[in-house]
Order: structure tokens, then sequence, then C-alpha cells
């Protein structure tokens, strides 16, 4: 089930970044697990920085999957 997943990737220590996909083809990267309400039928989730936020049915839910923490590894000089 959509809500459960969701639920348990954002209470998952350490929290682990992840990417919800819509059937529209939109995507919703969760940085932080504050920024996002499951409730009933629909998960809400908030931008951070701006006034904006969306509210998504899980109906559309296509896909979740992990996404990297927004580090980038860098090869050693020699």
């Amino acid at each position: 089930m959509v809500s459960k997943t969701i639920r348990e990737m954002l209470v998952r220590e350490p929290f682990q970044p992840f990417r919800i996909r819509a059937s529209s083809g939109r995507a919703y990267d969760v940085r932080n697990p504050e920024l996002v309400v499951v409730m009933k039928s629909q998960f809400f989730i908030a931008d951070h920085g701006s006034d904006h936020f969306d509210i998504v049915p899980f109906l559309h839910v296509a896909g979740i999957e992990a996404v990297g923490n927004g580090h980038t590894r860098r090869s050693k000089r020699r």
C-alpha cells in the first residue's frame, strides 16, 4: 500500500531521501520528512523555503524510489 510505504520511508533511521513519482510524470523529492503529511487518501508535501505545496492523491502515485543525498563523491587527485 502506498501510504504505508511512504510512512515507513518517512520514519526510517537514518532518514534516506526518496522520490515519489506521480502518474502525470511529476516527481516529488522528499529530502526533509517534516515537510510531508500522510493523510487517509492523499499526501501533502511542502516545498522548503517557499509557500508552495502540493496535495497528491495516492491513486496518482506511480512509484517511489530512493535518491542520493545531494553529495557528490570526488576522487582524490594524484
